[in-house]
């Protein structure tokens, strides 16, 4: 499935999608596993739609995350505590 087909779809849309496609890998798994060796590209294939479905959908819950809370304020890392360790190590 191409990635603009995925992201025009809806919410349930997609949950429906990568729940059909989860189940098809799960046949085709099963058929390799009785020594069946045709579809191994559609597997690849497979799993690679699910992962875009996943990325979609998670970018979905990033951006709602981020529109409820939009005063969200870049911090700095935290400071490493390993050279502190070493200074004290040393002393």
């Amino acid at each position: 499935m191409e990635l603009e087909k995925i992201r025009n779809l809806t919410d349930e849309e997609i949950r429906s999608q990568q729940e059909k496609a989860a189940e098809q890998l799960f046949r085709l798994r099963f058929q390799k596993s009785l020594g069946n060796n045709e579809g191994v590209k559609k597997l690849r294939g497979l799993k690679l739609d699910i992962a875009r479905i996943q990325t979609i959908a998670r970018e979905r819950t990033i951006a709602s995350g981020n529109a409820a809370s939009p005063a969200a304020v870049a911090t700095a890392p935290a400071a490493s505590t390993r050279t502190a360790r070493k200074k004290a190590k040393k002393d």
